[in-house]
């Protein structure tokens, strides 16, 4: 089969491999689509511990061409989702329960082989059948996981006046999923252009051009929305810069989100004594573990609209080109079609 194969940082080829081959409680999937993900940005430069050799890719969908003999549950011709990450079971965090905590966590597209690929085995237990989502859609059920899980982290109270910066695609995202799960109002801060457009028209009930060369024109802006700050302040850029600012907008007794990926060794400053004065909860929310069939039902159930978050479809054998254009942030998600 062809694959996207990694035989280190910044070193991929697009190339013959041999055709995965199942354990017992193994499917094998014929790979349809699979999103493109700042993660895979950061494997590509070899952050968050990649295993080399590697075929990245964990944001697949296909259809299931052979079963295990115990993968119980699952026929041949099923189009599927994978949960592409698993606990060990074994270490300290999972045996207090907190499997996303994981010291050992393997997953497919960074630990594992993904779904770059015309072909994908994977453990049976990962996997989802799906019902009414086209590849396109179905490519957007892993990040909707993250954001169902972010949103859990997040705890919103009911009538909450929300501050989400970012609208990428999982901002495009979160930003429905707090509609539907707390927030009264809802603004989004992002650059302007098409992302920004699309979450006014899915979710925001106002938003704000965040401008890089003068900051304070939408400093100004979000004050004159809510002069008081927000309930809960959600960083979904990535930007040290922007999670920065989010102590500005935040209200006494107010929660800030982290959800954004970072760069591994970035920093940002807090003012310890805002936190201290104004009772401020600092979260982080990080991938998912147990939120995808959650996510799923969101999806298959029309609840959250991901069709038009994905603005191109590319050749896997182009994946060069996929990873020059999530770089420069054209579009707003892109899924690679093997084949």
């Amino acid at each position: 089969m062809k694959a996207i194969v990694y035989d280190s940082p910044r070193n991929f080829v697009y190339r013959d491999v041999p055709d995965p081959k199942m354990e017992s409680d193994e499917v094998l999937v014929k790979v349809q689509a699979c999103g493109v993900c700042g993660t895979d940005l950061h494997i590509h430069e070899g952050e968050f511990g990649p295993r080399f050799p590697l075929i990245p890719g964990h944001e697949f969908t296909g259809e299931i061409v052979d079963v295990g003999t115990h993968a119980d549950g699952l026929k041949k011709g099923q189009r599927v989702v994978g949960n592409s990450n698993m606990a060990c079971g074994e270490c300290f965090y999972c045996m207090r329960g907190d499997h996303l905590l994981c010291e050992k966590m393997s997953s497919y597209g960074v630990t594992l082989d993904g779904g770059f690929a015309e072909y994908l085995k994977i453990k049976a237990d990962r996997i989802f059948p799906i019902k009414n989502l086209s590849p396109r859609e179905a490519i957007m059920v892993e990040p909707t996981s993250c954001a169902v899980h972010g949103v859990e982290v997040l705890d919103l109270k009911p009538g909450s006046d929300v501050l989400l910066f970012g609208a990428g695609p999982t901002g495009q995202v979160m930003a429905q999923l707090l509609k539907l799960n707390g927030a009264a109002n809802l603004v989004v801060a992002a650059p302007a252009g098409a992302k920004l457009d699309l979450v006014a028209k899915l979710a925001a009930d106002q938003v704000v051009a965040l401008d890089r060369n003068d900051p304070e024109v939408h400093r100004k802006r979000l004050r004159e929305i809510s002069p008081k700050g927000f309930d809960a302040v959600i960083e979904a850029t990535g930007a040290p810069s922007v999670a920065q600012e989010t102590t500005q907008f935040v209200r006494r007794r107010g929660t800030i989100l982290i959800y954004g990926v970072y760069p591994e060794k970035a920093t940002i400053s807090i003012n310890p004594f805002d936190v201290f004065r104004n009772e401020l909860t600092i979260k982080g929310s990080f991938a998912q573990i147990d939120s995808f069939e959650r996510a799923l039902s969101y999806l298959d159930n029309g609840r959250i609209k991901v069709n038009e978050i994905v603005t191109q479809e590319i050749p896997l054998k182009d994946w060069g080109k996929a990873l020059d254009l999530a770089r420069k942030r054209q579009g707003i998600k892109t899924a690679l079609i093997p084949g």
